[in-house]
């Protein structure tokens, strides 16, 4: 657990998964409704409530944040973990005797041809993921072959979920968890210039459609929601450290950030924010590694 990322203070971590159709799930839940931001980079996004966290629109905080494999089917997990989220009186209050409508974004990666059974009907198992992990946080794990990364490949070897997390100078904690499912290879140091290397695992099975690495980026540091979203620009850059090639029209390449801070409406001073988004960029290349050359 040590240098992990859920050493940041203010949220948990759940993982589930189902062995036989080799997918799973990721919740990450704030212990108080938290900044968020997000920043798409590939060509083939699957996303939920993504337009929800820009800043200039309404919906001020986040409840949960949902990472699922399946598709488009993995995108269930989000009602999943929604369900959790109100049953456990979590979310906006919208009026005597309703529901709490929890705030639950999403980011899917495509695990559907990876060998498992996948035969589910019209009943795919993501809600059900999504609240047994929303069940299980708390639970220690390790970097590797784990919720939404369980069912993961990166270029041409199997993928995986990475976890890492450092201090900031000023003493606050950053972390990254990103699940990795590119179509390009991952590198233990920068990856090579020259001749771009294209799989020949994904190219030979036609996988090129079939990619994204998404995750998170969290700190316990102030952020204003416009904060974030820059920390999730510059977060987007270590992708690029670890992988070649990377934001591919295959790819789906998400990472959101969140700040478990109670918002004092100043954020971080630009010195700090620019600090936080270089160690973002960092802890993102680290978990890609974390996660797959284990």
């Amino acid at each position: 657990m040590a240098n992990c990322f859920t050493q940041i203070p203010g949220l948990s971590v759940g993982h589930a998964v189902d062995a036989r159709a080799r997918t799973g799930v990721t919740v990450i839940v704030p212990d108080q409704p938290a900044v968020m931001a997000v920043d798409v980079r590939g060509g083939g996004p699957g996303t939920r409530e993504t337009d929800a966290l820009d800043p200039t629109t309404l919906v001020e905080r986040v409840h949960g944040l949902a990472l699922a494999g399946g598709s488009v089917f993995g995108l269930a997990a989000a009602d999943g973990l929604a369900l959790a989220l109100s049953a456990a009186g979590i979310g906006l209050n919208i009026g005597p005797g309703l529901p709490p409508v929890p705030v639950v974004p999403a980011a899917i990666l495509f695990d559907l041809a990876n060998g498992g059974d996948k035969s589910w009907g019209q009943t795919p198992p993501y809600a059900a993921l999504a609240a047994h992990a929303f069940a299980s946080r708390g639970q220690p794990f390790a970097s590797g072959p784990t919720g939404a990364g369980f069912g993961a490949r990166a270029g041409s070897r199997p993928g995986g979920l990475g976890s890492v997390s450092a201090t900031l100078s000023s003493g606050h904690i950053i972390g990254a968890l990103i699940a990795t499912n590119s179509f390009g290879e991952v590198y233990e140091g920068a990856p090579p210039a020259g001749p771009v290397p294209m799989p020949k695992l994904a190219l030979s099975q036609n996988l090129t459609r079939q990619n994204t690495c998404i995750g998170a980026v969290a700190t316990n540091a102030p952020l204003t929601r416009a904060q974030a979203r820059r920390v999730a620009i510059m977060a987007q850059d270590g992708l690029a450290r670890a992988v070649r090639p990377v934001h591919t029209p295959f790819d789906g390449d998400t990472i959101f950030v969140i700040s478990t801070a109670q918002e004092t409406g100043q954020g971080a001073d630009p010195v700090t924010l620019t600090e936080i988004g270089a160690r973002a960029a960092d802890l993102v290349a680290e978990a890609v590694r974390a996660g797959v050359l284990r």
